[in-house]
């Protein structure tokens, strides 16, 4: 036989059709008896993994979402925390014959109020594929119902992380809430980096003793007054520690679906209100700045505020309640009066005077010295534009005196009176319990300016509108506001009142301030029918510090 270079050996076999049928036919059995292996083996290994996965279902949590710090107040108290549960599902089908009385002792173990043992008998036998048995169950149910899984393998648990609020809906507004992935309001949101990458707890400034005092009382008044809502706040003077943040409508963050977009918005950052007589606080700072503080003032007729043709710039003039005019211009024989007698008897007519007395240009650079013509960028969210003029003719000087046009937020108005009662520093608010060291702060006040205004606002507690907010053992100053509300129609509506009340404590070297703030307050048989914040704020105030007074100085 020869070989031929480049050829197959053999040419004549390779071709034979002998050889071609038996080869392809053992080849084809060869393939076929691998397939069935193969598939065997894919088949098992899908039950292993199906099983490894059904154990590790109930041996750990699967599925968890991304951890969070706890958050808590100043004193360790839990706000906000990471829990596991899980939703306990049952597949009636699996349960074997012998086993059903068990099964059913099982289900009324771990739910017994929600089932009993007929009930849960009654579900065994439903013939259903599979049912949950038991949603948002305790760590205390999941375990047990790992237990009896194991022994009759017929319960499933769909296992997860959920952010549970302790404190509910007293601290709503604050700590917010937090979805799958993220926080989506209050600490929740402004704090969620660190939330989301530490461990050790986020702790706040608040005091929940502090808070729980606020939200009783603001309850209280929100209904004794039928308000529409009930907001307040309390302050550290010098370090900006936020003690207490309440806002009345609340919500439970454990619930948010039950409550609305409009209940869960954070009012005292994000609704603008006109603050009436509080502002007499910054046009008596304004008198004293250009030295007006010893320039009498007529106060005894209303005042019409003309243009540059004579004509009146106003539908009527500027004047005084009727109170105003019974003791202080008839009892008191007071025609004429200063700065800080136009503070302290809260005279919109001697404010306005004061007002058009001032240099061009003074309130607007006053105003933008106190952030009033801007958001306020905080460390924990931001707020509101306030809303202020963009053209200061004479009508919005004088007007502006006594608080109406101007609307600003409960925290810009918080942050510029505490900037006028504590030396004249404005403090930059924070919701974290701040160590002793440096604050971030500026001057916008004289300190001497300011130790007169905490006298003036110490006599109106003492003497005025404020009376009812004094407490027993401590020197309180402070001032009330009363404004209309504005209808769709931007007019003044006489019938919808804001009433306001900011007190600093104590008043000699103040260390709190404090905000009250009631919407839509009804008059009362006790007020006599009056719905001033002499009558509802101020006694609410009243009633807060008395509470927690003892808790700050312990």
């Amino acid at each position: 036989m020869s070989f031929n270079i480049g050829q197959d050996v053999l040419p004549h076999e390779y071709k034979g059709a002998i050889y071609n049928r038996e080869s392809a036919n053992r080849l084809r059995w060869i393939k076929f008896a691998f397939v069935c292996l193969f598939s065997v083996f894919i088949a098992r290994t899908l039950q292993l993994g199906l099983q490894s996965n059904d154990i590790g279902k109930y041996n750990g949590f699967a599925n968890e979402i991304e951890s969070r710090a706890d958050i808590v107040d100043r004193n360790g108290v839990v706000l906000a925390r990471s829990v596991k549960s899980g939703n306990i599902k049952l597949f009636p089908l699996r349960v074997k014959e012998k086993d059903i009385n068990s099964v059913a002792n099982e289900i009324h173990k771990i739910a017994p109020m929600d089932y009993s043992i007929a009930d849960a008998l009654n579900l065994i036998k439903s013939g259903k594929r599979g049912l949950y048995i038991k949603k948002n169950a305790s760590e205390e149910q999941i375990k047990n119902i790992k237990e009896a899984h194991r022994k009759y393998n017929c319960f499933e648990i769909e296992q997860f992380t959920q952010r549970r609020y302790p404190q509910r809906n007293v601290f709503a507004h604050v700590v917010g809430f937090a979805g799958k992935d993220a926080g989506l309001e209050g600490v929740e949101y402004a704090y969620d980096e660190y939330l989301r990458e530490n461990k050790d707890p986020l702790r706040l400034s608040i005091d929940s003793r502090v808070q729980n005092i606020f939200y009783e009382q603001l309850s209280i008044a929100m209904n004794k007054y039928q308000a529409k809502g009930a907001m307040g706040m309390l302050m550290n003077s010098s370090t900006g520690e936020m003690i207490a943040m309440v806002q009345i409508p609340d919500y439970d963050p454990n619930d948010i679906n039950s409550s609305s977009a409009a209940v869960r918005k954070f009012k005292l950052l994000r609704n603008n209100f006109e603050m009436g007589s509080i502002f007499k606080i910054f046009n008596t700072a304004l008198a004293y700045e250009n030295n007006l503080q010893n320039k009498e003032y007529k106060v005894d007729q209303p005042l019409m505020i003309y243009d540059k043709f004579g004509r009146p710039a106003m539908k009527k003039p500027i004047d005084d309640v009727s109170s105003f005019k019974r003791d202080v211009v008839k009892k008191m024989g007071k025609r004429n009066l200063r700065a800080p007698e136009i503070m302290l008897h809260s005279c919109n007519v001697g404010s306005a005077r004061i007002a058009l007395d001032l240099p061009n240009g003074a309130q607007k650079e006053f105003f933008h010295r106190l952030n009033f013509d801007k958001p306020l960028n905080l460390e924990f969210g931001k707020t509101e534009t306030a809303l202020t003029y963009k053209v200061w003719g004479p009508t919005e000087r004088a007007t502006a005196a006594f608080g109406h046009g101007i609307a600003v937020t409960p925290m810009h108005l918080l942050l510029a009176v505490n900037a006028m009662t504590n030396g004249g520093i404005y403090i930059y608010p924070t919701l974290l319990k701040r160590n002793i060291g440096a604050v971030r702060g500026e001057r916008v006040l004289d300190a001497e300016i300011s130790a007169t205004l905490r006298n003036i606002m110490f006599n109106i507690a003492e003497q005025t509108t404020a009376k009812k907010a004094r407490v027993k053992g401590i020197e309180v100053g402070g001032k009330t506001g009363t404004a209309e509300k504005r209808g769709a129609d931007r007019r003044s509506d006489k019938n919808r009142n804001t009433t306001v009340f900011t007190g600093i404590f104590p008043v000699s070297a103040p260390q709190y301030i404090i905000m009250i703030m009631l919407d839509e307050p009804q008059g009362t048989k006790e007020s006599g029918g009056w719905k001033t914040a002499a009558w509802n704020a101020v006694p609410t105030a009243g009633a807060i510090l008395d509470g927690i007074i003892p808790l700050l100085f312990e």
